[in-house]
């Protein structure tokens, strides 16, 4: 897997990061951590690590993915989580079906046999299942989760979509550039696990308004634009 950068963004992640970092620290593979120059609690917990750091320039969840994007120099980037709960044992058979099934996108999902989350409360799970069914309905996505990015994708592939979204709209964004631009893609069943630490940062409400806005936006501005 030396081809292969996980971009690991991270918001106050002093206690699942490193844990994360030790457990794929034997990996051949790059680990860029993305953050904010002044989270210090998780630069110092982290700065004897096996990994890069790059600082964003522009705060956010999506510009924290875009600038790791941007920045790695493989042949294939992953999006891994900061808080424990992507499965690095998913990284190879990800990898695989873009390797040997002509894939350029491969979206894990917790929504197929074999798959599940532990970080799922009924909110998320029902929003979830909500904006993924007006994805494939709308967009023809073909897609069973489409707020999980836990992605492994060819580098080439996210250049060409040129990402926008600052924030966790991202997500979606990306999905629905690649059906758009006709790109190859594919989904794989992955086990989200409970955070290392911590609770989730993401409030679910809020995060849902905004991306129920940009599906809205989106939809209209296929027909209009």
């Amino acid at each position: 897997m030396k081809e292969l950068t996980l971009v690991i963004p991270a918001k106050e992640e002093s206690n699942s990061l490193p844990k994360v970092l030790d457990e794929i620290k034997d990996l051949e593979l790059k680990k860029l951590v993305v953050l904010a120059e002044d989270d210090y609690e998780t630069i110092n917990a982290i700065k004897n690590k096996d990994c890069e750091i790059l600082f964003q320039t522009r705060k956010g969840y999506g510009n924290a993915i875009r600038e790791g994007i941007k920045k790695a120099n493989t042949k294939y980037i992953s999006i891994f989580y900061a808080d424990g709960s992507t499965d690095p044992k998913n990284l190879i058979p990800m990898l695989d079906k873009i390797k040997y099934e002509e894939n350029q996108i491969i979206f894990g999902s917790r929504y197929e046999k074999n798959a599940g989350s532990y970080d799922d409360n009924l909110i998320t799970r029902v929003g979830n299942y909500f904006f993924t069914f007006f994805g494939n309905i709308f967009f023809s996505l073909n897609i069973t989760d489409i707020l999980f990015t836990y992605i492994v994708a060819k580098k080439s592939a996210m250049d060409k979509l040129e990402l926008i979204s600052d924030d966790y709209c991202l997500c979606v964004e990306i999905t629905l550039k690649a059906k758009k631009m006709g790109l190859k893609y594919d989904t794989y069943p992955c086990i989200e696990r409970k955070r290392f630490a911590d609770k989730k940062k993401v409030k679910a409400f809020k995060v849902g308004l905004k991306i129920l806005n940009y599906l809205i936006k989106s939809f209209f501005t296929k027909f209009y634009q």
